[in-house]
């Protein structure tokens, strides 16, 4: 294939920093007009390889060419000069600033020295059109969903008449009908003769909208395949190096006792109603149900993080109502939360910190700490789990996804807790660092630790739980046991279509 027939081309790309190798002399070839799906675990290089195509960091080595122009780095304006628009993770909007003066944001449409709202609203209302979203121009981003906030920054990038969009894990915020509307508007795109680098670790999004597949592994290239060409399990192979043979690890016969750690009874409050259930010791109880159910609702409330209304919490055969997490914490409750970044993790602070956060009162007299005790907690959790980093001292922050989610289990593991709740414990984390979760929650429960598992992925729901409880508009909906786990009846009794 000549040159002409790439947009774009990676030349040896290389990223260093200090103790780390983030990018280790990779390469690769866009072609104009596809859709090219970019894949590997966490910390595989793919979000650094992207931000040196935008010019969020300069390589170290390598070199860029973009339309036959060669760049030993980018500058974000040089990068959308050259047709490049990424789409991040974390949105880069105006809440308090209208659709139309997101599109064109520090490029405002003038007349003399004034902006131009008319202008703008009637501009962007033409490229809003042209993509089929229906959105008022003039209406204020922080009211949007985030599924219609994607379509904004969308929008925002053909406006800067993007050739390239770079798209960084477009469908982990969204529910199933925003994603929907995303495949639509990337079809819809493609058409229009637009190249785009689609990054994803839902293998089954990879399926449906690439052209062609490349794999990274730890900061190196491993290969690019035709997506007609290829599987999961061959893919799998080359994300992580091994066949991946039991996604959900079969657990140790017997874990479950008869002894209930935590019964809640009639419980109301945060948008919950009359919720009763069991857990039981060495027990994985599932909690399944539709985005705004009431499954974080209920979770916050045993951890502290919301007061009851009425009903009864009881922990280990007393009526518990902790106040704050602190006091959910001193009896015996963890949770790892669905948004580790903002409640899961202290992010500016050390793996070590973070790790002993929770036991911090048992290693210090007064405000003392046991240096020696605070680092062997934090080494002998980092062995245990495999948290992957060349420091101890390493900023939680720096981690990929799945190490963070590590370092905030560890965290629970070095408390002891008695039962841990695991809020969307593998959202944005690849299939490797996934079946290293699922091994981890198997210990958990074997040891005797209760576990209740909030999970909208049905497969990972039915793979991992032991009884699966559905919650429909803040109520219980409906109980499966193990033998009775099935997509189709979950999926009635989250929607309430089930008759009593």
């Amino acid at each position: 294939m000549s040159s002409v027939d790439n947009i774009l081309e990676l030349k040896h790309i290389s990223k260093f920093y200090p103790g780390v190798t983030a990018l280790d002399d990779v390469s690769l070839s866009v072609k104009r007009g596809e859709i090219h799906a970019l894949i590997g675990e966490n910390g595989a290089g793919k979000s650094t390889l992207i931000k040196t195509c935008s010019g969020a960091i300069a390589p170290s080595k390598g070199e860029i060419v973009i339309n036959g122009k060669s760049f030993s780095s980018m500058t974000p304006t040089v990068s959308e000069q050259n047709g490049i628009g990424v789409i991040y993770q974390e949105f880069n909007l105006v809440g308090d600033l209208s659709v139309a003066e997101n599109i064109f944001l520090g490029r405002a449409i003038r007349k003399g020295i004034l902006v131009d709202q008319k202008a703008m609203k009637r501009e962007a209302g033409k490229i809003l059109d042209s993509l089929h979203i229906d959105i008022d121009p003039g209406m204020l981003v922080k009211h949007l969903s985030v599924g219609y906030q994607q379509m904004v920054e969308i929008a925002k990038a053909i406006s800067q008449n993007a050739q390239v969009l770079i798209m960084d894990e477009p469908s982990a915020p969204l529910t199933n009908a925003e994603v929907e509307s995303m495949f639509a508007i990337v079809d819809l795109l493609k058409e229009k003769g637009v190249t785009i680098i689609y990054i994803s670790h839902r293998l089954e999004e990879i399926f449906r909208l690439s052209d062609r597949i490349t794999v990274l592994r730890d900061g190196k290239y491993v290969t690019t395949l035709e997506t007609a060409e290829t599987n999961k399990d061959e893919l799998v192979r080359y994300m992580v190096g091994r066949e991946l043979k039991e996604i959900y690890p079969v657990r140790k016969p017997g874990c479950i006792k008869e002894e209930v750690v935590l019964e809640a009874v009639d419980v109301c409050g945060n948008g919950d109603k009359d919720i009763s259930l069991k857990i039981h010791k060495g027990e994985v109880l599932g909690l399944g149900g539709l985005v705004g159910a009431g499954r974080t609702e209920f979770a916050e409330l045993v951890f502290g993080m919301e007061r009851k209304t009425s009903g009864k919490l009881i922990f280990k055969g007393k009526e518990i109502a902790p106040a704050n997490p602190r006091a959910a914490i001193d009896i015996g409750i963890g949770l790892v939360p669905e948004d580790r970044k903002a409640k899961g993790a202290l992010l500016g602070l050390s793996i070590e910190k973070n790790i002993n956060m929770p036991v911090y009162p048992r290693i210090s007299r007064g405000s003392v700490i046991d240096r020696k005790a605070e680092k062997e907690t934090a080494a002998k959790y980092k062995q245990e789990i495999s948290i992957k980093t060349p420091s101890l001292d390493q900023l939680v922050k720096n981690l990929s996804g799945g190490n963070q989610q590590k370092v905030i289990l560890a965290k629970w593991l070095a408390a002891d807790v008695d039962l841990l709740i695991f809020d969307e414990p593998t959202r944005g984390i690849d299939v490797g660092a996934k079946q290293e979760i699922y091994t981890l929650i198997n210990t958990l429960v074997e040891q005797g630790k209760a576990v209740l598992m909030i999970s909208s992925e049905m497969e990972e729901l039915m793979g991992m739980s032991d009884r699966i409880m559905i919650l429909a508009e803040g109520r219980v909906a409906g109980e499966l046991k193990k033998d009775e786990f099935n997509q189709e009846t979950i999926m009635r009794y989250a929607s309430r279509e089930r008759e009593d």
